[in-house]
């Protein structure tokens, strides 16, 4: 899909696309290109969705698996010395 911008340097962005991505987009631009991000209308939502139901754990618990983890990439038996 291509699009041009008009006389003023707008870009409209087709409707199928506004449909499923929204209205809202972040503009990230590269040496050689740029690109489009939607940004959801809630974002604090939209990190709760994709947390999925880790957005349920405990802290205290995330933490505990990340600190396991770390010393199991590490290579350590998890006593200390």
């Amino acid at each position: 899909m291509s699009a041009e911008t008009d006389e003023q340097g707008r870009l409209y962005i087709p409707k199928e696309l506004r449909e499923k991505f929204g209205e809202k987009f972040q503009i990230v631009t590269y040496e050689d290109r740029i690109e489009l991000l939607p940004v959801a209308d809630d974002p604090l939502a939209a990190v709760r969705d994709a947390a999925g139901e880790l957005a349920e754990t405990p802290i205290a618990e995330i933490e505990r698996d990340i600190d396991a983890q770390a010393e199991a990439d590490a290579g350590g038996d998890g006593t200390e010395q």
